[in-house]
């Protein structure tokens, strides 16, 4: 690991004008390539305090071994040139996209003397002509076979063409009108040309002429009786419009963009382009990239373009590029786009409309494509394995954590304070074994505290059920006052999805004996112990389950913290985080485990909070029922106007006797507010609702 300051360039020797740099090891590998409007400025980020870069920054700056540069005299031939170093040397720390698959392309051999129509997959080559990419090779297939009805253009291989040449007798298709037969003279190289260049304007979006055409001959023919070359001429304005089909409309003025839509979390980014021609959508494609250096959205969409559009020329590149965030030099790129193309190009962001309906349908199929990659990474078993052995060895293990457990706090300030525990065994989320919690031992946002008490609380029951089996051994008494506080919160043991938005049933007393085990012989909840523990935030949460855990006298449960910010690793005791390598299948699975406790937490938070603010005054009188609930409130109006009357109006509605007026006025009167409410922003008094909550 080398020293920055041993490489640092002197003061005043960086030039401030634009240009691009590279960063080399000590085997001289270029292993980051970047550009900037001023290499003065730019490099200095790079020498700073190592605390204070980003950790994928700060393993770069700390692999290299020199830096080096070159003066250009404009952002767009910094781009250019950028663009080209990173082809050459393929950094390692350089985002770099490359296709989930070959995608397969409609290709027009236009620089052969009898152009072929066929199926081309790799680089693109001189000469030819490129429509798509489509999603399949069939979808291809299908298109040219409608289309050869009304452009028989050849599709033969080299082999067979020479040999129906050298034989006199054209293939089937030229048999049945699907070819026009350029192999045994059929037609001159000059018609059957024509006939490809036709194809590829049709392809390329200008397709109401050719359908016109068709549709005059048609009636022309109908009207001098040729009633078979008019039926003929009726199937193929039929067999073009089908496949036009094949392609919707989903921009009316027929316009001819590119739609890039970018997904990403901390590790990963997957992006999705469809490519709209003539206001159909002629072609998709995607991928899914490491995010090996620190780059925002803004960021992936230029590589993205750098990508997309580096070898393209002319038609290629579209008139107008839509994107969810400009670079961070948009002038410079659409100028360098406008050289690839040969004419202006937009470079914007879609705000209304239906290019904005468009964008948002490219963003769900990122949104997709992201959640596939992921599912099929985290079940992969060889992945899997790789992923614990790599964290047993970052903790210090001596074997792989096969069940880890992973705890977050969540509220909303203070209120509804709630917690999540979700297991995960052999690498895979066991959903039957997640539980939540609810946070009663004390009032308001601590989550440390929170932390320690559903610690406890969780490993206690773990101890009850080993010393009901005879598993425990003398020790620690398990069934000791509980270090967070006098009032036991509640369990809900759950499946995964929503919360319950009804009443949680309340978990026996934390310091009573365990419950006994069902009839089949299975273990009760909280009876297997996990080899790692897993807590959703830095040192102070490490800590606080570290503490928790010594308290019980547990000490052969491994405990590290996942912080989000930087995604770096806590272990107790330690002042310093363990950093995973940003490929790691270990950091990959802790990040999964970590977002899972997030996710199944707030789900219960907001549940809970969304019942507490639908509840009313009237949810505490004892026996009144929702029918009478709403008698009461559609006699009286309001809960405020309830409030305000008499036991003897009250017992004027239909169904409620004195008793249970007397508690419904109990009720209110003790739920009544000290003082009115105010709304701090218009200084309004906020007035109770009809069903009794504040508006």
């Amino acid at each position: 690991m080398a020293d920055p300051s041993s490489y640092r360039p002197k003061p005043g020797q960086i030039p401030d004008s634009p240009g691009v740099y590279k960063f080399r090891d000590e085997h001289r590998r270029v292993i980051y390539v970047g550009k900037a409007k001023s290499l003065r400025q730019r490099l200095a980020n790079y020498f700073q305090d190592l605390s204070g870069l980003h950790p994928r920054t700060r393993t770069m700056v700390t692999t290299a071994a020199s830096v080096e540069w070159t003066v250009v005299s404009t952002e767009v031939e910094a781009l250019q040139l950028e663009y080209s170093w990173i082809k050459e040397f393929d950094p390692r720390f350089n985002v770099k996209y490359r296709d989930d698959k070959s995608y397969p392309y409609l290709a027009v051999t236009l620089n052969e003397e009898f152009p072929r129509v066929q199926v081309m997959r790799g680089a693109k080559k001189k000469g030819v002509r490129y429509f798509g990419p489509y999603g399949h090779a069939w979808a291809i297939r299908e298109t040219v076979d409608l289309m050869l009805r009304v452009f028989p253009v050849r599709t033969c291989s080299a082999g067979v063409f020479k040999n129906a040449a050298r034989t006199g007798r054209p293939c089937l298709l030229g048999y049945i009108g699907k070819c026009s037969a350029p192999c045994v003279g059929r037609v001159t190289p000059e018609e059957h040309r024509e006939l490809a260049d036709d194809f590829c304007d049709f392809m390329a979006g200008r397709t109401g002429t050719y359908i016109r055409r068709l549709e005059k001959d048609m009636m022309a023919a109908a009207e001098e009786m040729e009633y078979e070359r008019a039926a003929r001429l009726r199937d193929d304005v039929e067999a073009l419009k089908r496949a036009m089909e094949k392609s919707a409309v989903v921009l009316a003025d027929a316009t001819d963009a590119d739609l890039i839509a970018v997904a990403e979390d901390e590790l990963e980014a997957a992006v999705q382009i469809f490519h709209v021609r003539g206001g159909r959508v002629r072609g998709q494609r995607g991928w899914v990239t490491d995010k090996v250096e620190n780059v925002d959205t803004s960021g992936l969409v230029e590589h993205a373009l750098q990508q997309l559009y580096g070898e393209e020329t002319g038609d290629s590149v579209p008139k107008e590029v839509l994107v969810p965030a400009l670079p961070e030099d948009p002038e410079a790129v659409a100028q360098w786009l406008a050289g690839r193309r040969g004419s202006q190009v937009s470079l914007r962001i879609p705000q209304r409309g239906d290019k904005k309906d468009l964008m948002a349908t490219v963003q769900r199929n990122a949104l997709q494509a992201l959640g596939l990659h992921k599912t099929k990474r985290a079940s992969d078993l060889t992945t899997r394995s790789r992923a614990l052995e790599e964290i047993a060895e970052a903790l210090g293990l001596d074997t792989a954590p096969l069940r880890i457990e992973c705890f977050d706090i969540s509220h909303l300030q203070g209120d509804d304070v709630v917690a999540s525990m979700v297991v995960f065994e052999d690498g895979l989320a066991r959903k039957g074994e997640y539980r939540r919690f609810q946070i009663k031992g004390f009032e308001g946002q601590d989550d440390v505290r929170s932390m320690h008490e559903v610690i406890s609380r969780r490993f206690r029951r773990y101890l009850q059920e080993k010393e009901r089996t005879g598993e425990w051994e003398e020790g620690p008494d398990p069934t000791g006052p509980d270090p967070t506080g006098p009032a036991p919160a509640t369990e809900s043991p759950t499946a995964d999805g929503p919360a319950p938005t009804g009443p949680v049933p309340a978990a026996p007393d934390q310091d009573a004996p365990a419950e006994p085990r069902e009839d089949d012989g299975r273990p009760k909840r909280f009876a297997y112990p996990p080899q790692l523990l897993v807590v959703d935030g830095g040192q102070p949460q490490v800590a606080a389950a570290k503490r928790a855990l010594d308290e019980l006298g547990i000490d052969d449960i491994a405990v590290c913290g996942l912080a989000k910010r930087l995604e770096e690793v806590w272990l107790p005791d330690d002042d310093d985080p363990v950093v995973l390598p940003r490929s790691s299948e270990g950091l990959y699975l802790l990040q999964r485990v970590r977002d899972e406790a997030h996710r199944f937490a707030i789900t219960y938070q907001r549940a809970k909070r969304a019942k507490r603010i639908r509840s009313s005054p009237l949810d505490a009188v004892t026996g009144l029922g929702e029918t009478r609930k709403q008698a009461l409130i559609k006699h009286f109006g309001s809960v405020k106007k309830l409030r305000q009357a008499t036991i003897d109006e009250i017992c004027e509605v239909p169904g409620i006797g004195r008793r249970t007026a007397e508690s419904v006025a109990v009720a209110l009167a003790a739920a009544a507010p000290a003082t009115p409410a105010v709304n701090t922003a218009t200084g309004e008094i906020i007035e109770e609702d009809d069903g009794g909550s504040t508006t």
